[in-house]
């Protein structure tokens, strides 16, 4: 099942140790990727079934959200078993198959790693609430209730209400900065420590090249357990559900973003070193010092290889003003740090949808994506110009739309299946009557088969603008410069070595004149839409259209 065209410039990169920066990393949702045994529920070997779709799109890295042993109250982010794979999603030998075809594509497999919590159900958490004294008693963060009874502070979860669950066979509070079935680990505990880091060493020795790291800044908790702050109503800016959830009323200087997490990743990063190769991207849950958080955690050899946070992730329209302000900002805070920006993912509504976003406009922000400085990921179905789809209330699945529901429909909308044939059963994702969530009768349109017949689809545009990137070091890893906006124009240079790109984007709908750079300059490009520099001296962009130049 190899296919030999894909696999050349995959198989230079393996060589690579840095592998990581600039990478495109393609996010697997495997609930709704491939249904292999007609369960309903995508699976593992479905993965590996469409391998070759996923090396076609020219990705370096894979990022498969979780497929651990868990009771699925929060679909895999409530983990049971660190070192094993849910029945539904197969087992550790397809697990195997999984890595062993995507390394024959020079694919990299990166997998969700959740440290910060476990289910309810993990044997840890049911010996540690067995009593004060047991060899896990302080495994998870235990705290005595005030003398009225009430919690030991005001700390609330991300899924409403208080972070703090009464448990009657202790007589103490248990922290969840998630669902009531998600209990905090203690991670002042050395112990807890070690045995995370034996589960990571557990997948390495196993041939991931990596992981994702959920909720990095959410490991340690203060130990002093102080009362967060207020946050003022004007700074409530957070990505997902901001006004319905009073998680958003404080400023989470306690809850989260502990210094003591510093120490932790440089164990965690040691213990990558020892893999050559091996990198992790973390989640930074922070909607006011995400980007300072960012360069704290992927200082060079300090931390983790990449983070990210959820600028580009918000629902206020992206503008190149919002871009040129964001990336300076980067600048200031992570200079020595990397970034791994998305528009997409499996927490927030498809960037089509929550930008509004016209064809043409999807085809530029693929192009700019593909440009920024920093790693790169793509969310499943972002490559098709998959829309929100619109999930009725009895089909929901996510707890957190159950709860706000109707104000915040939670993240179903953008977790529904994969389309791969219109004209098969639930799109080509699955043969079952009735899978875990709907197919979406609007994504039928735009599944891949019709979309691999037709050269103008923008699957192509994807599979084009990722190979522009890689054919350009200097858009890969390259250094960025004279950051500026024109109007509704954004504009940057990408330098590595000898090698200079400017890179302009027009983000409106209606044509625009600028000034092009000083020099001599060629036009790359073009198989994307890209425009060159006019006779009169000046580049005159299309709506929507960008304009790549090299100089010469």
């Amino acid at each position: 099942m190899k296919d030999e065209t894909h696999m050349a410039p995959h198989l230079t990169k393996a060589a690579n140790p840095d592998w990581w920066r600039g990478a495109v990393i393609y996010q697997i949702y495997p609930r709704s990727y491939q249904d292999s045994n007609g369960d309903g529920i995508g699976d593992l070997l479905g993965i590996v079934q469409r391998l070759p779709y996923i090396a076609s799109l020219g990705v370096d890295a894979i990022w498969i959200s979780p497929f651990f042993i868990s009771p699925m109250k929060d679909f895999g982010y409530d983990v049971s078993d660190y070192c094993d794979v849910d029945p539904m999603f197969g087992t550790l030998a397809d697990f195997d198959a999984v890595i062993e075809t995507a390394h024959q594509y020079g694919i990299k497999v990166l997998i969700d790693l959740v440290m910060s919590h476990t289910s309810d159900q993990h044997p840890w958490f049911v010996e540690s609430r067995a009593s004060h004294d047991n060899d896990k008693a302080d495994w998870y963060v235990w705290a005595d209730p005030k003398e009225d009874g009430t919690p030991p502070n005001n700390w609330l979860s991300i899924f409403g209400g208080p972070a703090w669950q009464w448990d009657a066979r202790r007589e103490q509070y248990y922290l969840h900065n998630f669902l009531v079935s998600q209990p905090d680990l203690n991670f002042h505990n050395p112990d807890v420590q070690d045995a995370v880091l034996a589960a990571t060493r557990f997948w390495l020795e196993r041939g991931v090249d990596g992981f994702r790291l959920d909720t990095i800044n959410f490991y340690f908790h203060d130990a002093q357990l102080r009362s967060n702050p207020a946050l003022p109503k004007a700074e409530r800016n957070s990505t997902i559900a901001p006004s319905v959830n009073p998680y958003n009323h404080q400023r989470h200087l306690y809850s989260k973003n502990q210094p003591e997490n510093l120490a932790f990743l440089k164990r965690f990063r040691s213990l990558l070193d020892e893999y050559p190769g091996a990198a992790a991207v973390g989640e930074v849950g922070d909607a006011q010092r995400g980007l300072e958080i960012m360069g704290e955690y992927t200082r060079d050899g300090e931390g983790v290889q990449m983070c990210y946070a959820f600028e580009f992730l918000e629902k206020d329209p992206l503008t190149a003003a919002k871009i040129v302000r964001v990336l300076n900002h980067v600048d200031q805070v992570a200079a020595d740090g990397w970034a791994c920006w998305a528009f997409s993912n499996h927490d927030v509504v498809r960037h089509a949808s929550r930008w509004d976003l016209t064809p043409a406009a999807q085809r530029l922000y693929a192009s700019l994506l593909a440009s920024l400085r920093g790693s790169i990921c793509l969310y499943q179905g972002e490559e098709l110009g998959l829309a929100e789809a619109d999930v009725a209330f009895e089909d929901l699945q996510d707890p957190y739309g159950i709860e706000f529901w109707p104000e915040f429909k939670g993240r179903d909308g953008c977790r529904t299946p994969m389309v791969w044939d219109g004209a098969a059963q639930n799109g080509g994702f699955s043969s079952a009557a009735r899978p875990w969530l709907p197919v979406s009768g609007d994504h039928l349109s735009k599944a891949v088969a019709a979309q691999e017949k037709d050269p103008t689809a923008l699957l192509h545009h994807y599979r084009r603008v990722i190979g522009m990137r890689h054919a350009h070091l200097a858009l890969v890893k390259g250094a960025h410069s004279d950051l500026m906006v024109e109007g509704q124009v954004l504009s940057f240079k990408r330098s590595f070595e000898d090698e200079v790109i400017y890179c302009a984007f027009n983000m409106s709908d209606t044509p625009a004149t600028i000034a092009a750079p000083q020099g001599e300059w060629h036009t790359i490009g073009t198989e994307i839409g890209s425009c060159g520099v006019a006779e009169d001296g000046k580049i005159h962009l299309g709506p929507w259209q960008p304009s790549f130049l090299v100089k010469m």
